[in-house]
């Protein structure tokens, strides 16, 4: 019996040890299981994140979002870039990063009012950026305030575009006015009595007959500006020999230069370019005749050019006049510009002359600048394409 006994006994103790063994096997089995989802899950979240970050970064829209304590939360990095920001901003607020009041105003305003629609933020520096700004609370489906979200968009470039052209509608119609004012006072006085006396009158119908030449000549400037500016002016590029051609451009202004007693200059080689032969006689002949108007009585204006190593053409048109201010050099080619107002209103022309140059040049594939001496002269220089097997005189 007592064999019986201890043979219980020892199955007994048998049985436990390997239910204990198997136990542990299972729980380290569990336990794996359990560590191995765990690290799944942590991958998941660290893999949601990075595809969060991915997307937010590859907004162009600057995005913040803070917190329910109004601390920065995520920024991504186009809203770094509109403020140039290169330090950690989580867990600062508005005004610890940005030292913005106005932006901390306008969360304070969102909080409020719970969001907030095309707010114009100008940031405080000297490059005059302007930017929208979008905003709104974030709830959780308790209605539970969790944080803030503000969308930036850039509005920089529309702004500029904006200003360009009040600009622009205020230039032309101070150019409209002065010619049409003159044109509508002379017929005025023609129509009181004026015209019973031919001297008079035709004096003052030539006068009539400058303006609207003058208006017509700024029509068509404006025409040209908008084609070239919107691309509708195909290029009929063909091989232009240059000495030739403005040879002829001295001859369309030979009677503005002898009036002025000014010496034409042809100093070009025998130089061939591809080009549009219209369009090219509308740069020279702008270029030469602002060098007739600005250049000194009794002097020079000079054409030149050569070829580059590059195979592009350059052409210069210089004159000897009291040249431009450094400061002027790189808006002589905007429109309406005019380095000194007062002589240019004398002289004549739309404003529009440069402009027009400058993009006809750039249509061309070239580039255009000028560059002058105070005092002493102004030269201003374009590219152009060489034209196939073209050579140098």
């Amino acid at each position: 019996m007592w064999l019986l006994t201890l043979i219980a006994c020892a199955s007994a103790v048998g049985i436990h040890f390997w239910w204990r063994k198997q136990f542990s096997a299972l729980q380290g089995q569990r336990a794996a299981e359990i560590e191995t989802s765990q690290r799944r899950r942590q991958q998941t979240n660290v893999d949601a994140k990075a595809q969060q970050q991915v997307l937010f970064n590859s907004m162009i829209e600057g995005l913040l979002l803070l917190d329910r304590t109004q601390k920065i939360y995520l920024a991504n990095r186009a809203f770094k870039n509109l403020f140039g920001l290169k330090i950690e901003l989580r867990g600062k607020t508005i005004l610890e990063a940005l030292r913005l009041h106005e932006l901390d105003e306008l969360v304070k305003r969102v909080q409020a009012e719970g969001q907030v629609f095309d707010y114009e933020l100008k940031l405080p520096d000297l490059s005059e950026r302007w930017l929208r700004v979008n905003a709104s609370v974030i709830s959780n489906s308790a209605g539970e305030r969790e944080g803030t979200i503000l969308v930036f968009h850039d509005l920089t470039r529309l702004k500029q575009l904006e200003r360009t052209r009040e600009e622009f509608v205020a230039n032309v119609s101070h150019e409209l006015r002065t010619p049409l004012s003159l044109i509508k006072g002379y017929v005025e006085t023609l129509l009181d009595g004026a015209r019973n006396n031919p001297e008079v009158a035709e004096r003052f119908l030539k006068i009539i007959e400058r303006n609207t030449n003058r208006l017509d000549l700024l029509i068509q400037d404006l025409l040209t500006i908008s084609a070239l500016e919107s691309g509708r002016m195909k290029l009929n590029l063909q091989p232009v020999e240059l000495r030739p051609l403005v040879e002829k451009v001295f001859t369309d202004l030979g009677a503005k230069s002898e009036n002025k007693k000014v010496r034409l200059v042809n100093e070009l080689p025998e130089l061939t370019a591809s080009a549009d032969v219209n369009r090219l006689d509308q740069v020279l002949a702008n270029l030469v005749d602002n060098a007739i108007k600005y250049g000194r009585a009794n002097g020079s204006v000079k054409v030149g050019g050569k070829k580059l190593d590059d195979g592009k053409l350059e052409i210069f048109v210089q004159d000897d006049g009291p040249g431009i201010p450094p400061e002027a050099l790189d808006r002589v080619f905007e429109r309406f510009y005019r380095a000194d107002k007062a002589r240019s209103r004398d002289q004549g022309g739309t404003g529009l002359g440069l402009s027009i140059v400058k993009h006809i040049v750039q249509a061309h594939g070239g580039e255009v600048w000028a560059k002058s001496e105070p005092g002493k002269d102004a030269t201003f220089f374009f590219t152009l394409l060489a034209a196939a097997n073209s050579v140098t005189g």
